[in-house]
């Protein structure tokens, strides 16, 4: 009986681990995307209000994104794809958003919210919520479809807790670095305290680097969750073509062609993006084009 349990968490383990590498994409824009929220505030609150955001994030996959998945996946699986396609569709919102602001276009809300540490937690745990719907969505489609409901639930806490702690964790880290950097300027060694000047020096740009990087992801696994089940549900039109670029190209390696397939996601995603932000725009204008007609 002992072997056979440790056989099912065997895996369930390895399960989980192959779901996770398909979420990648998302983690690397989870990650990217949370450090913006604790910026403008003081260092002494970063710490907590990441960690006041995490237990946000194990709130939304535990308690809502998990038992709502099994739901859909016991009595509803074809509203799976639907869901993927929203979620998509919100990447590439957010990421056409973020390519937007690097050209000087900016809705201006999130330095008002950064002000506001309850408003600004509520922010980062209301985009994790989306983000984290993809996450364990995404794994919960790339688990067997052998798996009995107790092992699914088993490998979808696994991922959970484990992308929570790898996101976090990193975000930590990040908002921290300049204070260690502090930390090393005020060292006795000449060549240490240098090395505190260097990553003090150094954190604008990685931080640049990393939004570039987060919107890229964003738009690269909006794009290509859209053009996977648009596919499976009533378009195939995109897939088509990216299926028809890439087959141009197999011999050029696998490499490459993902390299390709990627690329083609993230235009396509931008794309979308950018149609999605025109309709929100329009549609915000319209609103208060009316609210002071109302008001007469």
């Amino acid at each position: 009986m002992s072997v056979g349990l440790l056989a099912v968490v065997d895996d369930i383990l390895t399960a989980a681990l192959k779901a996770s590498a398909k979420t990648a994409g998302v983690v690397i824009d989870d990650a990217a995307v949370t450090p913006q929220y604790v910026q403008g505030i003081t260092p002494a609150r970063e710490l907590p209000v990441v960690w006041r955001i995490a237990l946000g994030s194990i709130v939304n996959k535990f308690v809502i994104i998990i038992p709502i998945a099994l739901l859909l996946t016991a009595f509803a699986p074809w509203v799976l794809p639907y869901l993927l396609i929203v979620g998509g569709g919100f990447l590439c919102f957010e990421g056409a958003e973020k390519v937007l602001e690097w050209f000087g276009v900016s809705h201006g809300h999130e330095e008002e919210e950064a002000r506001d540490e309850k408003k600004l937690v509520f922010g980062a745990i209301r985009t994790d919520l989306i983000l984290s719907t993809e996450i364990m969505l995404i794994a919960l489609t790339g688990l067997p479809t052998d798996f009995s409901i107790w092992m699914t639930l088993g490998a979808l806490l696994i991922i959970g807790a484990g992308m929570t702690a790898l996101v976090y964790g990193a975000v930590a880290l990040l908002v921290k670095i300049d204070d260690i950097g502090l930390r090393l300027m005020k060292s006795p060694s000449r060549g240490v305290r240098r090395a505190g000047v260097r990553v003090v020096a150094s954190m604008p740009a990685v931080f640049r680097v990393i939004s570039v990087v987060g919107t890229v992801a964003m738009l690269w696994v909006g794009g290509h969750l859209l053009i996977s089940n648009l596919a499976d549900t009533f378009w195939h039109g995109p897939e088509d073509v990216v299926h028809a670029v890439t087959h141009t190209i197999e011999a050029a390696g696998p490499v490459v062609e993902w390299i390709v397939d990627t690329a083609l996601s993230a235009v396509f995603g931008l794309a979308v993006g950018l149609v999605i932000v025109l309709v929100v725009t329009g549609i915000g204008r319209l609103t208060k084009r009316r609210e002071p007609a109302a008001s007469h």
